[in-house]
């Protein structure tokens, strides 16, 4: 994990514009080269702004030091596998919580009083399992589970919003096309009526 790892260096990338979640793409590179020097860079798609650093010898770890490290990370493994599904699942619910709130925000005038305010009752004890520092992956998931239940109204007028828009029989805008014909058809590697198959020859012109 992250917070157990040595840190050798930081830096900071500034000057980013606000952006709504998810739209600003950082390109991260790390290059070591042979004498050791670890070279990162990171930069802003977006604006193009790029900040970088050099990790020199004098920083690295002996031999020593890293020897201890190994054997650490293989007597805490399994506390760090985890760690590590504690994480992923808190992202999991992070995301989850985030995009209900979202389509509530935008469609939430499609369901009842009772439903939206459901949602909103389940959306925040999410928020708040995710602040306690007791969570677990178990009280997690089940707070997943409870707020993706109460969302079950408005993921439904979500779905068949999604099917009215996207051209399926008997939707707006969705027309029959003109049959084909059955059959073989002309031009798909069979000849017409009258044609025989092609030959390669050599002719001679009589002048």
């Amino acid at each position: 994990m992250a917070t157990d790892n040595t840190s050798l260096g930081s830096f900071q990338l500034a000057g980013i514009p606000p952006a709504p979640r998810g739209l600003p793409q950082i390109e991260v590179t790390f290059d070591i080269d042979a004498n050791g020097i670890l070279s990162v860079s990171a930069k802003d798609k977006g604006t193009g702004k790029e900040q970088s650093i050099k990790i020199s010898a004098p920083n690295k770890l002996s031999k020593d030091e890293i020897d201890n490290l190994v054997r650490k990370a293989e007597e805490f493994a399994e506390a760090d596998r985890q760690a590590k599904e504690l994480a992923e699942t808190a992202n999991q619910a992070d995301n989850l919580v985030y995009s209900i709130e979202k389509n509530l925000k935008e469609h939430g005038d499609k369901i009842g009083e009772e439903d939206r305010k459901a949602i909103e009752s389940k959306a925040a004890a999410l928020r708040e399992e995710l602040k306690s520092a007791s969570k677990s992956v178990v009280s997690l998931k089940k707070a997943m589970d409870e707020l993706e239940k109460s969302s079950y109204k408005l993921a439904e007028i979500l779905y068949k919003q999604s099917q009215a828009g996207s051209g399926q029989p008997g939707a707006p805008g969705a027309e029959a096309g003109p049959e084909a014909p059955a059959g073989p058809q002309a031009g798909a590697g069979e000849p017409e009526p009258g044609q025989g198959p092609v030959i390669d020859a050599e002719f001679k012109e009589d002048k």
